[in-house]
């Protein structure tokens, strides 16, 4: 077991004990080993054997992977990414000090995280006095909504059983699912489907006069009909949606209101793909995106989000990262089961795949990436281009990432024919300049925060920041 995942049981195990509401010797009690012995563990000073990690998981009715899998890794990476900011250049601050918070008190770590978020978005205002003042609010809520969707593993038990009870009832018309979605929204709803020629920009518009919900003429047929889902959405589960959002810590201002359209999306994705079948078609075809998609009609996009949100007890699928990303390197999309660590502010690595995909566009882009920790993860990424059904119509270029650990990647299609053993096809990645170690690294744009030069005026390496000597 690696020195990450002892770090995240230990933290893991203490946070469902205080949530049950039992001491140490009432779960030691429990588990047959003494208090002292769980307090080793909680510190991370023992390390949980198989069988007491089974022991643990089957008490608190969790898979053991959640207690591994915990959100902790994430927590490390991100104040990794802060404190390498130039900002605490002085402060002299050691990996193993940001260890020791992560671990100890994660509630403080949070906060320090959200401070530095505050302070990024006053130092980008002031880059851009000319910025709307509102839009630093609304920075604020899309992170909170990828922390929000991180937290939640990106899966919502409440919005799948309402999308398989209501996709049951459009199976019942025995017609297509289009046919059968826009007959309940009517049936339900008294809300009719129209095709409409509206105004650029405009992809639906729901018009409460005469009832007609108006979508794109010009938008891709698995567009149009994730559309209508979303809409079928806030109007069918709003219960769920306000429970949903009333039980997270989402801060104020968009945050919720921003959750409502994304937990309506994630009911659309649900009922265009039901959990059960999806998940079948993803083992029985090895996550074929592309035959997936075909089966389900729906878009590479889609599928590789609905990939993301298996995780129901006792029937999940590959535990996956998944990023999203424009030419210019922006990040608009991130969530990470696998491990892998997605930056939170700064640009990704540059020999990530889901960079050098756009150098083959809609090809599947495979790469065997190791992290500075010597973590192995199993990366696919692929371009998608977004624009209207018209002449001439704007196209909007961006690549998405999917992957997952190592070990999960002969599970995946893609993995056939790659030597996931052997090392000559491995690509040493990171997570941000600021924070990477790999000094030698002929990409790199930036060198770490604590950083000082030692230039030899007879050797020029590769690398301006490598070590030299």
């Amino acid at each position: 077991m690696n020195t990450t995942a002892e770090m995240q049981i230990g933290g893991r195990i203490k946070r469902l004990r205080r949530l049950r509401k039992l001491t140490q010797i009432d779960l030691a009690t429990a588990l047959g080993i003494s208090g002292s012995y769980l307090n080793l563990i909680e510190h991370n000073r023992r390390k949980v054997t198989v069988p007491l990690l089974f022991s643990i998981a089957g008490y608190f009715g969790v898979e053991p992977g959640d207690l591994v899998d915990s959100d902790e890794g994430r927590l490390l990476g991100d104040l990794m990414e802060a404190f390498g900011d130039e900002v605490f250049a002085d402060n002299d601050v050691t990996n193993l000090e940001i260890r020791d918070l992560a671990q100890a008190n994660p509630a403080v770590a949070r906060a320090v995280l959200k401070l530095y978020d505050h302070y990024k978005l006053v130092a980008h205002a002031d880059a851009a006095p000319t910025a709307p003042r509102d839009a630093e609010r609304f920075h604020l809520a899309t992170d909170a909504i990828s922390d929000f969707l991180q937290e939640n593993a990106n899966h919502f038990a409440s919005l799948e059983k309402a999308a398989e009870r209501i996709r049951a009832d459009i199976d019942r018309t025995g017609d297509s699912f289009d046919f059968g979605l826009r007959t309940y929204l009517f049936n339900a709803f008294g809300i009719e489907v129209r095709l409409a020629s509206l105004p650029r920009g405009v992809a639906r518009q729901l018009d409460p006069r005469v009832n007609h919900l108006l979508v794109s003429d010009i938008l891709p047929a698995e567009t149009a009909l994730f559309l209508i889902a979303h809409q079928l959405g806030r109007l069918a589960t709003g219960r769920e949606i306000e429970a949903i959002v009333a039980a997270s810590e989402l801060p104020e201002g968009d945050a919720p209101a921003l959750a409502h359209n994304v937990l309506s999306a994630y009911f659309a994705a649900a009922l265009m793909m039901p959990y059960d079948p999806f998940l079948r078609a993803c083992r029985d075809y090895r996550y074929d995106i592309e035959r997936i998609g075909r089966r389900f009609g729906a878009s590479f996009e889609q599928v590789c989000h609905r990939m993301t949100t298996l995780q129901r007890k006792g029937a999940s699928g590959i535990p996956l990262h998944l990023v999203r990303t424009d030419i210019a390197g922006n990040i608009s999309k991130r969530f990470s089961l696998s491990g892998i660590h997605i930056p939170r502010h700064s640009g990704a690595c540059p020999r990530w795949n889901v960079y050098s995909a756009f150098l083959s566009p809609e090809r599947i882009n495979i790469q065997l990436s190791q992290m500075p920790d010597g973590q192995r993860y199993f990366c696919i990424a692929r371009t998608i281009a977004k624009g209207d059904h018209r002449y001439n119509a704007p196209r909007r270029y961006m690549s998405i990432g999917l992957g997952c650990s190592i070990h999960h990647a002969k599970e995946m299609i893609y993995s056939d024919g790659v030597d996931l053993a052997g090392d000559s096809q491995l690509v040493p990645i990171g997570v941000g300049c600021r924070i990477c170690p790999r000094m030698e690294c002929g990409q790199r744009a930036h060198p770490p925060s604590d950083h000082q030069f030692r230039l030899d005026d007879n050797v020029r390496p590769e690398s301006l920041y490598a070590r030299m000597g």
